[in-house]
C-alpha cells in the first residue's frame, strides 16, 4: 500500500463512522470552531442554550423580579431540582443528589458524613492512592477531624486491605492520569461485605459512561459538572446520598439552607429530610442555572449509546494513532479493556509538555499531566471521528 493510500485510509473510515453516529447531530448544540476540542474531560463545550438562559436569569429574574426570583423563578428550590436532572445520567432516582458547593467540599460531606453513619469501632478511612490530590488532602483532614487513621491503598488492593475497622473507602471511578476506570460494582460489594460505606469520585465518568449508584448500593457520591456535563467553569459539583441512609447522615457541615426549617432561624440545629441534608448555604444561582441550562441537551439521550460512542471513539484514535505516529514515539496507558477505559486516551511521551503545546498550536486541544503524559478526552456529544482522525495526524506530524 502506498503512503498516500495508508495516510487516507483511516480518514475514509472516519467519514463512514461519522455518517453512521447516531449522537452526530449534537454537536450543533455546541458553541465549537475548527479546533480539535479533546479536552471537555477538564472543562466542557459550551452549550448554545446557556447564553440566553444566563442573560435571562441577569436581566430578568434578578434585574427585575429580584428577591421575588426566588420563589417565582424557582431559585429556592433549583439544588434539589437540578440534581433530579443529573440523577438519570449516573443511575440514580429522583430525590438523592443535591447540586451546590465544590468537589472538595462535597467529598469533605461525604466521607466525614460516612464515618459517622459506620459507626463506633470502626477508626480507619481508606482512600485511592492514586487519587486527585485534593481528595487525598480532604481525606487526611476528615480524618484527622474524626479521629481515624488514613490508609493510602491502590484500588485494586482494596478488597484485600478492608478489615474491621475500616469505616468508609474513597475511591474514583475514572483515574483522572490514566482513563482507568475501575469495578464500582465488585469493590462496592467487597467494602459493604466489611461492614464500611463506599464513597465515589464520580468526576471523571459521570455524563461519560453508566455509573449504576442505584443498582450498585453505593452510599455515597459526589462529583463536578464542568467536565462531561457541560456546566461552565467553576459550575457547583453534587453529592448522591442514598435514600435508605438519608435520615442517619450527619452532615458536617449543617447550614442553614439544610435546616428543617430554614426561615425559622433557629439557634438549634434540625436537619431537613431527605437529600436537602446536604445543603450548607445560599445557592450558586447564576452558575447554577446556567448548568440548568447546559443539562438540557441530555434531553433523550441515551448514556448507553454514549458510553457506546465513547468506547468507539477512544479505539479508532488508538488506530489512527498507531497507524500514524511513529512507532515507539508514545505509549498508551490507558487500558485497552473496554470495561477497563473510562472515555480519555492518555498517552506517555518523553517530551510531553512541549509536544501539547505544540499541539495546541496546530488546533487540536488536549492537556499534559506531570510528568509525560499526554491527555486526550472524548466527550461523545460533540466529539467525532474526524476530529480523532485529525487529532493522531497532527500528533504524528508534530512528532516527526
Amino acid at each position: 500500500m502506498s503512503e498516500r493510500a495508508s495516510v487516507s485510509a483511516p480518514a475514509a473510515r472516519a467519514a463512514e463512522l461519522d455518517a453512521a453516529d447516531e449522537l452526530a447531530g449534537l454537536r450543533k448544540r455546541f458553541v465549537l470552531d475548527d479546533v480539535v476540542y479533546l479536552d471537555g474531560n477538564s472543562l466542557g463545550a459550551l452549550p448554545v442554550e446557556v447564553p440566553g438562559r444566563v442573560e435571562d436569569v441577569v436581566r430578568r429574574q434578578w434585574g427585575e423580579l429580584r428577591i421575588r426570583s426566588w420563589e417565582e423563578s424557582g431559585w429556592w428550590t433549583a439544588p434539589e431540582r437540578i440534581g433530579d436532572r443529573i440523577a438519570p445520567l449516573v443511575g440514580a432516582a429522583a430525590g438523592q443528589i443535591v447540586v451546590g458547593d465544590s468537589t472538595s467540599v462535597n467529598v469533605f460531606k461525604a466521607l466525614v458524613g460516612a464515618v459517622r453513619l459506620a459507626g463506633e469501632g470502626r477508626d480507619e478511612i481508606l482512600v485511592d492512592a492514586t487519587t486527585f490530590p485534593t481528595d487525598g488532602y480532604i481525606a487526611a483532614s476528615a480524618a484527622r477531624m474524626t479521629g481515624c487513621e488514613l490508609r493510602p491503598v491502590d484500588p485494586a488492593e482494596v478488597p484485600s486491605a478492608l478489615g474491621p475497622r475500616t469505616a468508609a473507602v474513597l475511591l474514583n471511578h475514572v483515574d483522572y492520569r490514566t482513563g482507568r476506570c475501575y469495578d464500582l460494582p465488585s469493590l462496592t460489594s467487597a467494602i459493604h461485605a466489611a461492614g464500611a460505606l463506599a464513597v465515589w469520585d464520580l468526576c471523571h465518568s459521570a455524563g461519560a459512561l453508566p455509573v449504576g449508584l442505584d443498582e450498585h448500593g453505593v452510599d455515597l457520591a459526589v462529583g463536578c459538572t464542568y467536565k462531561y456535563l457541560n456546566g461552565g467553569p467553576g459550575s457547583p459539583a453534587y453529592l448522591y446520598v442514598r435514600a435508605g441512609l438519608q435520615d442517619r447522615f450527619d452532615s458536617p457541615l449543617p447550614g442553614w439552607n439544610s435546616h428543617a426549617e430554614p426561615f425559622a432561624m433557629s439557634s438549634s440545629y434540625e436537619a431537613a429530610p431527605g437529600a436537602l441534608r446536604g445543603r450548607v448555604g445560599t445557592p450558586d444561582i447564576l452558575s447554577m442555572l446556567a448548568l440548568e441550562a447546559a443539562l438540557e441537551v441530555w434531553d433523550g439521550v441515551s448514556i448507553d449509546s454514549v458510553r457506546a460512542k465513547s468506547l468507539a471513539l477512544t479505539d479508532f484514535f488508538l488506530e489512527c494513532v498507531a497507524a500514524y505516529v511513529p512507532e515507539g514515539r508514545v505509549e498508551s496507558v490507558t487500558p485497552s479493556a473496554h470495561a477497563e477505559r473510562g472515555s480519555q486516551v492518555a498517552l506517555r511521551c518523553a517530551d510531553a509538555g512541549a509536544v501539547m503545546k505544540r499541539l495546541i498550536d496546530k488546533g487540536v486541544v488536549g492537556d499534559f499531566r506531570h510528568p509525560d503524559i499526554l491527555r486526550f478526552g472524548f466527550t461523545p456529544l460533540y466529539v467525532g471521528f474526524a476530529d480523532a482522525e485529525r487529532a493522531a495526524r497532527v500528533l504524528a506530524e508534530t512528532l516527526s
